[in-house]
């Protein structure tokens, strides 16, 4: 019999709570992302999070732990050998990655990728930097349109992005040159997570604006997950913002795409509104992509606090019979060096009506419990070859 008709699990991206024993391994000494905002920031207002444990967990700055929290908590540590989004969600859901994406961000691509893909698209690169989106358009835009040639960047996380005009490259060429850098990009040494076409339009510097025609070529899942196992068993496996991406849409029945993290937890209340029956997976990249790789503290803490007004709307909603994870794929510290993701602990915090008491839990080192707990929940079994084991007794 179920404990849980519904579950929510919200990943705050890159909200990670201390080195790991092999973060020095990683290029990360003494990273903290949600400690350090603390220190630098003092306080931050998050009643929410304060009350389901989170400063029990992790407490820095001005800040003082909840005397009675009502949440189960715990820390978890990354099994898998990386420290980007794909990884971690990944592994939420039951896969160990051994081999990590690559990065270029300091660097760009290298001389042997961009020759081939050179030859085989037919176009000259121009750019093959880490860059802002809209900052290498307005930068590059006119060069691209004069010449033919097409602009390839990167960014902090594994990605190859290629950006087209729509009225001159054509947005079938685009997605050609993409379908080409996929392939390429197979290759163990330039093993990027995703590919993507970033089209936009405009003839000058001050016109340009990207257009609603991405398209994005993620890999898919190294194996079956926990949620190709929920929808194979007839529940409901909605994702919300980034999630439909990340797995490439594998195990996914409805999928909800957000502008912003705050948008996407205005979404996840209006479906916790809804009846359904199953998983709902929630990615708020607004930590990540805004506040961690810009290093801007301030934002950071800030965007926790949007968070958290939120938070206080979904608790109100939760049903009885629902149960509410929160937890984070990586670490992003926004003072460190660099622009980089940092290899950290990530919180495991729980909640439902149901729980008499809060509490910490023991530690785990797999963030796999998640999947695995779910899994079980809903009475169906994980695929062959991925790793978790169930703390579900421990959530009800």
């Amino acid at each position: 019999m179920e404990n849980y008709k519904r579950i929510f699990v919200i990943v705050l991206d890159s909200l990670g709570i201390g080195a790991m024993p092999d973060s020095e391994k990683f290029g990360d000494k003494g990273v903290d992302t949600f400690g350090h905002i603390l220190e630098k920031m003092g306080t931050l207002s998050i009643p929410n999070l304060k009350k389901l444990g989170m400063l029990n967990l992790h407490c820095a700055g001005n800040m003082e732990a909840e005397e009675n929290p009502i949440g189960r908590y715990m820390r978890l540590g990354e099994a898998s050998n990386g420290k980007d989004t794909m990884t971690g969600h990944w592994e939420m859901m039951g896969i160990k990655t051994e081999k990590p994406f690559q990065t270029f961000t300091d660097t760009g691509f290298p001389p042997e990728l961009i020759a081939e893909l050179e030859e085989r698209c037919g176009k000259r690169v121009i750019g093959n930097k880490s860059a802002s989106g809209t900052e290498i358009i307005e930068e590059l835009g006119e060069e691209e349109i004069n010449t033919g040639a097409m602009i390839v960047y990167t960014s902090a996380d594994s990605v190859l992005q290629i950006c087209g005009n729509e009225e001159t490259f054509d947005l079938e060429n685009l997605y050609r040159c993409c379908e080409i850098a996929r392939e390429i990009t197979m290759k163990d040494e330039w093993r990027v997570g995703r590919v993507i076409a970033r089209p936009y339009v405009g003839k000058k510097k001050g016109e340009f604006k990207r257009t609603s025609n991405r398209h994005d070529y993620a890999l898919k899942p190294t194996g079956q997950t926990a949620l190709n196992a929920l929808k194979d068993g007839g529940l409901d496996v909605i994702g919300v913002g980034k999630i439909n991406d990340i797995f490439c849409g594998e195990g996914i029945t409805k999928t909800y795409h957000s502008d912003s993290s705050v948008q996407g937890m205005e979404q996840t209340i209006e479906i916790c509104r809804e009846d359904f029956h199953g998983l709902c997976f929630v990615n708020l990249v607004d930590f990540d992509a805004l506040w961690g790789h810009r290093r801007n503290v301030e934002g950071y803490g800030q965007e926790i606090e949007k968070f958290d007004r939120n938070l206080g709307v979904l608790l109100g909603e939760l049903r009885d019979d629902d149960l509410l994870i929160l937890t984070a794929d990586h670490g992003n510290d926004p003072t460190y060096s660099g622009t980089d993701h940092t290899r950290e602990y990530v919180p495991f915090i729980s909640y439902s009506k149901k729980m008499e008491n809060g509490g910490p839990l023991e530690n785990r080192d797999t963030f796999a419990v998640i999947g695995a707990s779910v899994a079980q929940n809903f009475g169906v079994h994980m695929p062959e070859g991925t790793i978790g084991e169930s703390i579900l007794k421990e959530l009800v």
